[in-house]
């Protein structure tokens, strides 16, 4: 990654305001972020009939989500005035670090818990789904479980990172939408050094 690059990232990364992180830790809003996200725009009324919730109830989630910034309206998908059509912010966030720390604590902890019980769910679906593949029960491609240690600086690790996500980037651009055999896929990338 170019240094030109480096600081494009730098500039477009969104830090988590509290309103963020409040809405973030609800989990059926993730649920709802996530929907969004495979879909593209959705109303209401879609999101109620697919996660079998209320319609009033996702209203007011929604205008949570929206006031905190994390979906935004989009007035172009709507059939009238009075349609509401809803799709995510564009962007990757990041809850806080050493040159922007979590505006607040509490609220930081309970959303890395709660990215933690997502992450433990899809490692649950992973595992439930491996024994058909490794057994040869079925051909097709659901997951992927792998394990690699390779030894950077923190320096090469963001690079790594950030080359990664331009190569996620780069795949999701190519994709053509109206490919049926087209799927959502969730990643969740997990690192560590061998000091923690």
């Amino acid at each position: 990654m170019t240094e030109e690059q480096t600081q494009r990232s730098k500039e477009d990364t969104v830090w988590m305001t509290s309103a963020m992180l409040k809405a973030y830790s609800h989990p059926l809003r993730r649920q709802i972020l996530r929907l969004i996200a495979r879909r593209g725009f959705l109303r209401a009324a879609d999101v109620a009939a697919e996660l079998d919730v209320p319609a009033n109830s996702v209203s007011f989630h929604l205008r949570t989500l929206a006031d905190a910034g994390l979906i935004e309206e989009a007035p172009e998908k709507a059939r009238d005035r009075r349609d509401r059509v809803w799709t995510g912010r564009k962007g990757a966030l990041n809850l806080g670090g050493p040159e922007n720390p979590v505006p607040d604590e509490t609220l930081g902890a309970a959303v890395v818990g709660a990215l933690a019980e997502d992450h433990q769910d899809l490692v649950r679906r992973v595992l439930a789904w491996t024994p058909e593949y490794v057994a040869g029960r079925t051909a097709e491609v659901h997951a992927a479980f792998t394990q690699r240690t390779i030894r950077l600086t923190e320096a090469e690790f963001e690079a790594a990172m950030n080359a990664l996500n331009e190569v996620l980037d780069a795949a999701d651009e190519a994709h053509d939408d109206a490919d049926p055999a087209g799927r959502y896929w969730q990643l969740d990338l997990v690192a560590a050094d061998d000091a923690i």
